[in-house]
């Protein structure tokens, strides 16, 4: 807001709005991630549905749920943690490069990709299409590429060191299983996200650089043969 002396009789003044998310990128890369409240309630619900999802699969059958209530708490549990460092660590790594490079970044849910994530828990799998980090800003085909290798990337790392813990550390059947849990999810879902098939961050990755595809694409599938071996 400044005055506006342009009417000598009067004084007025003129006033620029600038859109939140026009503000947000405004501020240093350096500051840290910004959220907004529509997408904090939207992870929350997203982290919900999939938890129940996640834990319905994991049970194994609908009817243990209601049959094997103590167990069904178990595997929501295992289902959180796995849901937290798979899912929203993952969109949070893309949100983290994304606004490294100025872009605006939020998380936004697609809620019939949640309700296919129910029903088909409801079946015995799990086709999930949760929601994504929409990006807007200018950046280049190795940016774009290192944005969505980021979240790929920290699910083969948390699914890496959770594997490890779950083959070496010994604490109690039900920690265990939470290593476990949390080393499948993260594995699994950094090789069906490095498939290359738009829109999945596999075919932005391949697009950007060949060799780099490749070398996360086999360090996925190298995850996964060891976890299905061992």
């Amino acid at each position: 807001m400044w005055p506006d002396k342009s009417n000598s009789g009067n004084q007025s003044f003129r006033f620029t709005v600038t859109p939140d998310y026009f503000r947000s990128n405004a501020i240093p890369s350096g500051s840290g991630m910004r959220f907004s409240r529509i997408e904090i309630r939207q992870i929350a619900i997203s982290v919900l549905v999939l938890t129940i999802a996640f834990a319905i699969v994991l049970t194994g059958d609908i009817s243990i749920v209601a049959a094997y209530p103590f167990f069904f708490a178990i595997m929501l549990g295992a289902a959180f943690v796995a849901v937290l460092t798979g899912f929203l660590l993952h969109e949070l790594m893309h949100k983290r490069m994304a606004q490294s490079y100025g872009c605006f970044a939020e998380y936004r849910m697609n809620l019939m990709g949640l309700f296919l994530a129910l029903v088909t828990s409801l079946i015995g799998f799990l086709f999930a299409l949760p929601g994504a980090v929409v990006v807007s800003g200018r950046i280049t085909v190795e940016q774009n590429g290192k944005i969505s290798l980021a979240g790929p990337a920290m699910n083969m790392l948390v699914g890496g060191v959770f594997l490890v813990l779950s083959l070496s550390v010994y604490v109690n059947p039900i920690v265990n299983l939470v290593f476990y849990t949390v080393a499948f999810v993260n594995i699994w879902l950094a090789l069906f996200n490095l498939l290359p098939i738009s829109p999945l961050d596999g075919s932005k990755v391949l697009f950007w650089n060949k060799p780099v595809y490749i070398l996360a694409m086999a360090a996925a599938v190298a995850l996964f043969v060891i976890n299905y071996i061992l």
